[in-house]
């Protein structure tokens, strides 16, 4: 983040860290007051999209379509850089061939935003040097958003902008320290794997064999799974032996068993990695644990041992694992840790791309287009899938961080009614005025919750934050109960925002 003020030109797509990432506001601000440029992306009018100097207002799950007008625009106006991609980079032609078909007027008819604004985002991009990009979870989370991911990453490959301080792109980087588990990759007795945002599914379905018990942990899902009512009905089968592992009691809590307390970060060792910054740190208790609280590794250290599971490596508990990860960092790392709590990578902490650090992989080039991911996706890599929306349910519902709530955490806390934002234009169309309480449903279900009529939000979308409990709204539903299982295109990503509704008053149901 030290590096954002270097920057001539930041894009922040799909993020808005006024909500979800404040530590990186003072370094954006620095960069405009040295001059640098802003675009953002955002179907909403965040405040950094209203200091910006060109802000695209896309369609949720447009995404896709926008970044490959920028690839074509670099392509056909001879601004990708050739020798970069042919020196760092394989399968540069088959993304080419792909962007061709994405002309300025096409990308923006889809995203719903103006051709002109869109090539002026693509120019200025183009031009700039340095030039970065933060790309953020919000594109990820539709049918498009493995596509949309790559689209975006990749930018940087064909424009040029790597091998320069304060250019290429900003994502996390907790992965960058090579902390492993090889002990899960042992031999273990054979055990399948169900995507989590099906866990409503899997619950009310026949499987085979059947699944007769469920251990939560670090998760809420009936507050953040997709289907939610669906959900809710498969923890309520009477044949299901549920257990919630957790420091308070959720709303998935209330329908376990069996309830075991969990510590908090301040009852137990841990090692933080920071999503932005290059950051690594270990964390040590500052209370004793709490009653009868346990650690993550230790209750699960113990079952492996009841169940005579535990493999030869693997950690017993707690302290085992730290001494396991400890031991398995450079010296250096490792010693800076123990001494002083935080470790500074063997790159520094400030490398640049592609000069410092490469791509973790065997030739340390980017593959733009790998032919497995191609055979994955279920329309090819980098294809747009169209809108799911209806004649009934026309209204794209979003659920982005909120001040209050970036994830569900402290989501049991008190707070004024949670409202749902909608643009003026489509609450005259409804009949609507702000503060009236309102019915929005689709097939799955419905929530009834106050509105708030502004100008921020793109027409034809609406906005719930995420990360509620059930208490939030007037009928106990949040937006997850709105919000189908399917699978996004790359990677089996949950689509919250792809949940096609409508909404009327609740007077009038």
């Amino acid at each position: 983040y030290q590096d954002y003020p270097e920057a001539r030109l930041i894009i922040l797509w799909g993020v808005n860290p006024n909500a979800s990432g404040i530590h990186l506001i003072p370094y954006v601000r620095e960069a405009q007051t040295r001059g640098a440029a802003l675009i953002v992306v955002d179907p909403r009018s965040t405040a950094l999209a209203r200091a910006a100097d060109i802000h695209l207002q896309v369609r949720p799950g447009t995404d896709v379509a926008v970044a490959l007008a920028f690839h074509r625009h670099l392509f056909v106006s001879g601004r990708a850089d050739e020798a970069f991609l042919a020196a760092q980079t394989r399968n540069a032609d088959q993304l080419r061939a792909r962007a061709l078909e994405w002309t300025f007027e096409r990308a923006a008819d889809v995203a719903g935003i103006d051709a002109a604004l869109l090539e002026r985002a693509a120019a200025l991009y183009a031009e700039s040097s340095p030039a970065l990009i933060r790309c953020g979870w919000g594109l990820e989370r539709n049918r498009n958003g493995g596509n949309a991911a790559m689209a975006v990453l990749a930018l940087p490959a064909v424009g040029g902008k790597f091998g320069v301080r304060g250019g290429g792109y900003s994502m996390s980087n907790s992965a960058s320290w090579g902390i492993t588990r090889p002990w899960i990759n042992a031999s273990e007795p054979d055990t399948r794997i169900i995507n989590m945002n099906q866990l409503g599914r899997v619950l009310t379905t026949p499987q085979d064999p059947p699944v007769s018990a469920l251990f939560v942990y670090n998760c809420n899902p009936v507050a953040t799974m997709p289907d939610q009512q669906r959900v809710v009905d498969g923890l309520e089968r009477h044949d299901l032996f549920t257990v919630v592992f957790d420091q308070v009691m959720t709303d998935t809590a209330l329908y376990a068993d069996v309830v075991l307390p969990n510590t908090t970060f301040l009852e137990h060792y841990d090692f933080a990695k920071a999503y932005g910054p290059i950051s690594l740190e270990m964390a040590r208790p500052v209370i004793d644990t709490v009653g009868e609280a346990r650690s993550n590794a230790d209750v699960f250290g113990e079952l492996l041992t009841r169940f005579d599971l535990l493999q030869e490596g693997e950690p017993s508990g707690e302290l085992d694992l730290l001494l396991t990860v400890l031991d398995q960092l450079p010296a250096s790392v490792g010693t800076a840790l123990r001494d002083d709590r935080t470790a500074v990578p063997e790159c520094g902490l400030q490398p640049v791309q592609f000069v410092d650090v490469f791509p973790n992989t065997p030739d340390r080039k980017i593959d733009l287009f790998p032919a497995g991911l191609d055979a994955e996706a279920p329309a090819g890599l980098y294809a747009y899938q169209p809108d799911p929306a209806t004649t009934a349910h026309p209204l794209t519902l979003i659920s982005p961080a909120s001040e209050r709530t970036i994830s569900s955490t402290l989501g049991e806390l008190p707070r004024t009614d949670v409202k749902l934002t909608m643009h003026p234009d489509d609450a005259e169309t409804r009949g609507l005025s702000d503060g009236d309480t309102v019915r929005m449903f689709n097939g799955l279900g419905e929530v009834h919750v106050v509105l708030s009529v502004l100008p921020t939000i793109k027409r034809g979308t609406v906005s719930l934050p995420k990360g509620l409990w059930r208490r939030s709204t007037r009928n106990g539903a949040t937006g997850n109960a709105l919000v189908p299982d399917t699978l996004t295109d790359l990677g089996g990503g949950a689509c919250f925002n792809d949940a096609r509704v409508e909404v009327t008053s609740l007077a009038n149901a």
